[in-house]
C-alpha cells in the first residue's frame, strides 16, 4: 500500500475559499464511512493523482484525517469538463474485513469468431457492480470474447456461474455484442450523412467586424 496522503481540514465552503485552495494546488474533499464523521477536507491533487496511478482507480489509500490513519476509497469525483482536473473528492473510509460494492471496469479478452468474419464487436455497457473485499479489488473485470459469434450478445447471466466475484448488476445486463459487418451502401449512406452533419451551416446576415 502507498505512503499516507496527508489531509487538512477545512471550515469554510465559500466559493472564494475553495477556489484559494484550488489555486495552492488542493483538492476540495469529504471523508466520511466506517468509524468516520464526515469531514470536509483538502488533499494535494499531486499526491492523490500519484497514489491512483500506484492502487488503480478502485484502489485502497491510505489517508491521514487529524493524525489518524483511514483506510479509504475514492468513492466519487467532479472533473472540470475543458481542463480535466478533480474539483472535488468524496473518501469513502472503509473496514478492511467487509466487503463493499465497487464498480469496475469491463476489459474485453481476446479476437472473438465474429470479429474475424467481419462483425463489429459493440461494447454497450463499460462497468458491473461487484461486491468482493477491499484487499482483492479487480482493476477490471475481465470478459473472454474468444468464441463470440456474429449477432450473438454476453450478458451478465452469461458470466456470473464463472466470476470469481459476486455480481450485483442484473442478469439481463449486456456487456458485449457482435453486430453484422455494414454493407457498402450502408457504410456510403453514412459517410454522406457525417459529411453533411460536419458541413459549416450558412450563416444570413452576418455582419463583417470593423
Amino acid at each position: 500500500m502507498s505512503t499516507a496522503i496527508q489531509s487538512k481540514t477545512r471550515e469554510t465552503k465559500t466559493r472564494s475559499a475553495l477556489t484559494a485552495l484550488r489555486n495552492e494546488g488542493f483538492i476540495p474533499s469529504v471523508v466520511y464511512g466506517y468509524n468516520t464523521e464526515s469531514t470536509p477536507i483538502a488533499v494535494s491533487e499531486r499526491e492523490l493523482l500519484k497514489t491512483l496511478r500506484e492502487v488503480g482507480r478502485n484502489g485502497v489509500i491510505q489517508l491521514e484525517v487529524d493524525g489518524k490513519q483511514l483506510n479509504v476509497v475514492l468513492n466519487d469525483f467532479q472533473e472540470d469538463a475543458l481542463k480535466g482536473d478533480i474539483r472535488h473528492a468524496d473518501f469513502l473510509a472503509i473496514d478492511m474485513s467487509e466487503e463493499l460494492e465497487v464498480d469496475v471496469t469491463v476489459h474485453l479478452v481476446g479476437e472473438s469468431v465474429g470479429e474475424k468474419e467481419g462483425g463489429v464487436v459493440q461494447q454497450p455497457n463499460r462497468e458491473v457492480t461487484i461486491k468482493v473485499k477491499p484487499s482483492d479489488i479487480p482493476e477490471s473485470f475481465e470478459v473472454d470474447i474468444s468464441e463470440l459469434q456474429i449477432g450473438e450478445t454476453i450478458t451478465v447471466a452469461d458470466v456470473r456461474a464463472k466470476s470469481k466475484f459476486e455480481i450485483i448488476t442484473d442478469d439481463d445486463y449486456a456487456l458485449v455484442l457482435i453486430s453484422a459487418p455494414r454493407s457498402e451502401e450502408e457504410l456510403e449512406e453514412l459517410e454522406a450523412d457525417t459529411g453533411a452533419a460536419d458541413a459549416e451551416p450558412e450563416v444570413i446576415g452576418e455582419k463583417e467586424e470593423e
